[in-house]
């Protein structure tokens, strides 16, 4: 979102499992399987039938290196 700052949500929809594909023009993830879309920048649903946001995974950035942490 700006610089040193990351962002990154499970590529598993809430709704069914399938794996979720980034769309870049729209700034979105959307499921293959059922049409839920989710924002890239908050994971919020945008349009269901995912009941719930993509999980966020948490990371920093440490030494030009980026980690995941729990």
């Amino acid at each position: 979102p700006k610089p040193g700052e990351f962002l990154a949500f499970s590529a598993v929809c809430t709704h069914a499992g399938c794996t979720v594909q980034f769309v870049k023009a729209n700034e979105q993830f959307a499921c293959p399987c059922h049409g839920s879309i989710y924002s890239a920048v908050t994971g919020d649903v945008i349009q269901g039938p995912a009941p719930s946001p993509l999980p966020a995974i948490h990371i920093v950035e440490s030494s030009g290196k980026l980690y995941v942490t729990d």
